[in-house]
């Protein structure tokens, strides 16, 4: 297998996008990237995307998009994998990449979500939890979380609002953003204060949906080494899964996908936790945040909170986290998630991040969840 690099990265802003349709919205992420890295086709493309079908309609994306880019012909497929989608479209052209399937592959993750009634939104969205034994009994995504929140609260002893800082830190960093939903700073004080949605989770728990798109292309590594900008290169990837109904699981405190496929990458990299730079984690819920910490390997099992409460995950911190404002504050266009890890996560390599840059960054970590984390994608990423 060879190495592969990402030499172009696109992305629009995650907002109420409705001048711009889904395919509008991939292509102009996708027209980035290709400008970025200089170049004007590829081979393949892979699209990240949940809600099409549902919510806009819209299937066959690989031939709409590529229709639309200018590039029919090519090979073009939707992948789909909950809130995974983005990350799961990005393992499959690194691999198409790295097999010597194609010698250059672009990635997009898209969706499209504020044109829908949030009632809708919500439906279509709950398709990635268990159909009969979770969706069917009233359960939506807020309140599944609530619930694991809700035990970790008793198990562990943590009060509600030592989960504060993980929001603020989101907040603050969204700000320095341009592509961010959010750019409100928010205190101690606003978090508390906050609208409860499904106890405890409260508004500023929960990351926003939005309309988005991002891209980049990716290459063999070896042929761009003669090119002057720094090489980011895919050094770990993986994927595991979890029974996707969070009470069929041994312990569900525990996110089982995240430590299979985060040990398995970090393997293939040859690293160690101690060694990542700066972590792109799946914040779609602040819960999400502390459980993904420990599954990775920098908290202790039920000690999550404190590395927001010791400021652990600031820029300056021991292990950053959501440095471009994660779900939190960027948003979360579901399908389109994971590629925003990746993009921000290659802005950090290439030192392109001010003034939320984590200095001398070399190795970043990106997860992606899917459902309840049910299906969870790790990547490792590294700058020459």
């Amino acid at each position: 297998m060879r190495e592969v690099a990402i030499i172009g990265i696109g992305q629009t802003p995650v907002d109420e996008h409705w001048d711009k349709s889904l395919k509008e919205l991939a292509g102009e992420a996708i027209l980035a990237a290709l400008s970025d890295a200089r170049r004007d086709s590829a081979d393949a493309l892979f699209i990240g995307n949940m809600l099409s079908g549902m919510l806009s309609k819209q299937e066959n994306l690989g031939v709409l998009i590529s229709d639309w880019i200018g590039l029919t012909g090519m090979e073009a497929e939707k992948v789909e994998a909950a809130c995974g989608s983005g990350a799961a479209a990005f393992r499959a052209g690194l691999m198409a990449v790295s097999s010597e399937e194609v010698d250059s592959a672009l990635v997009v993750g898209v969706e499209k979500m504020t044109e829908s009634l949030p009632i809708e939104t919500t439906e279509a969205l709950a398709t990635a939890a268990d159909a009969d034994y979770e969706s069917a009994q009233g359960l939506s995504f807020v309140a599944i979380n609530a619930l694991v929140m809700q035990l970790y609260l008793h198990t562990y002893g943590w009060k509600h609002t030592d989960f504060a800082p993980f929001s603020i830190n989101a907040h603050a960093n969204a700000l320095h953003n341009p592509y961010a939903r959010l750019h409100e700073a928010i205190t101690e004080k606003d978090y508390v204060n906050a609208r409860m949605v499904a106890e405890p989770i409260n508004l500023l728990d929960a990351s926003p949906t939005g309309d988005g798109a991002a891209a980049v292309l990716l290459v063999p590594a070896d042929s761009v080494l003669a090119q002057d900008r720094r090489i980011i290169k895919i050094i770990g990837s993986a994927a595991a899964t979890d029974s996707i109904a969070i009470h069929s699981r041994k312990d569900p405190l525990w996110l089982s996908a995240a430590e299979k496929s985060a040990r398995k990458a970090y393997d293939q990299a040859g690293v160690r936790p101690e060694d990542v730079d700066f972590f792109e984690l799946h914040d779609a819920f602040s819960i999400m945040s502390v459980l993904s910490l420990e599954a990775c390997g920098f908290a202790e099992r039920g000690k999550g909170p404190r590395l927001g409460l010791e400021g652990d995950i600031l820029i300056n911190g021991r292990i950053p986290i959501t440095t471009r404002g994660g779900l939190k504050a960027r948003g979360h266009p579901v399908g389109a998630t994971g590629m925003y890890q990746i993009v921000e996560a290659v802005q950090q390599l290439r030192g392109e991040a001010a003034p939320t840059q984590v200095e001398n960054s070399r190795i970043g970590l990106t997860q992606n969840i899917g459902g309840s984390g049910a299906t969870i994608i790790t990547h490792i990423l590294t700058s020459n």
